[in-house]
């Protein structure tokens, strides 16, 4: 069954100066786990070391408020983070973290990363920082969901993690399905409706987390008056999606636009989610 939890019952440990630090997923609350995932409040004129094992790979996205990332151990480079900000850490990243107004930031770690993508330690990619809200919107061919990548290896140069962002408006079903080679977990952001986990049905509201073991089968649907919205990351980045019997495919549509409306910074075609690979301009 699926391990979930809201963030409110994880407290917070001092981490820095000013930070406080949630551990959501870690080994002892899903064993096994090949992704860390932490919770960062960062209070006024606050700073929280950042740093990333040499077998490993960090990416974070903030929450709310701004920062500055610092490279310490390279260039000493700092770039300015805005609420829409995503990062990606490189094996070896050593850094800060600082926020004059106060930020939330959802950061994550998968230290095994170089077992799940060989060539990763040989030629890691350098850090790189997006902007969600300018990434091009796929929509679904069934239902009214909506589609941002946040970590693809066109991306990030990585198949140790994929990640992106589904936004269900108020009364979307998706259907149900499983995958084959990877661990998935969702972060809520907004919103309210009811998961099932082969076929048990359970409640999800922001600031959940929801844990699904490899070859668990699960769909949700937004029941409330808003958007649900929620952030999910496999690990490996390179997996297989099956459908239950009768469920329809689905099928990403290029839009053309960002979340604003805008032209994007890149374009993606539409492909199927039944691609075990990732598209080449993804």
């Amino acid at each position: 069954m699926a391990i979930t939890f809201n963030e409110s019952s994880v407290a917070a440990e001092p981490f820095g100066s000013g930070v406080g630090r949630q551990r959501l997923l870690t080994g002892e609350r899903v064993e096994g786990t090949r992704i860390l995932l932490d919770r960062l409040e960062l209070g006024p004129d606050s700073v929280a070391p950042v740093e990333i094992g040499a077998r490993s790979l960090g990416w974070f996205q903030m929450l709310g408020g701004g920062a500055v990332l610092t490279d310490t151990a390279g260039d000493g480079a700092a770039t300015v983070l805005g609420d829409s900000s995503v990062a990606f850490l490189p094996p070896g990243f050593r850094g800060t973290l600082a926020s004059a107004p106060g930020a939330q930031v959802l950061f994550a770690e998968v230290p095994t990363a170089a077992d799940l993508d060989p060539g990763l330690s040989d030629a890691p990619p350098p850090l790189r920082v997006i902007d969600w809200k300018r990434e091009p919107v796929l929509d679904s061919e069934h239902d009214a969901r909506k589609r941002i990548y946040l970590v693809t290896p066109k991306l990030f140069g990585t198949k140790a993690i994929k990640g992106e962002m589904i936004i269900y408006p108020p009364g979307t079903c998706a259907a149900n399905h499983h995958h084959e080679g990877a661990e998935h977990f969702m972060y809520m952001l907004k919103g309210h409706g009811i998961a099932h986990a082969n076929e048990e049905p359970f409640p999800v509201r922001a600031g959940d987390v929801v844990w699904f073991a490899d070859h668990e089968r699960h769909f949700f649907i937004s029941d409330g008056d808003e958007d649900m919205v929620f952030v999910e990351f496999f690990a490996p980045g390179a997996y297989k999606t099956v459908w239950a019997p009768g469920a329809s495919v689905c099928t990403w549509i290029a839009t053309g636009r960002d979340i604003g409306g805008q032209a994007p910074v890149r374009e993606i075609r539409s492909h199927s989610s039944a691609d075990h690979e990732s598209q080449a301009d993804v």
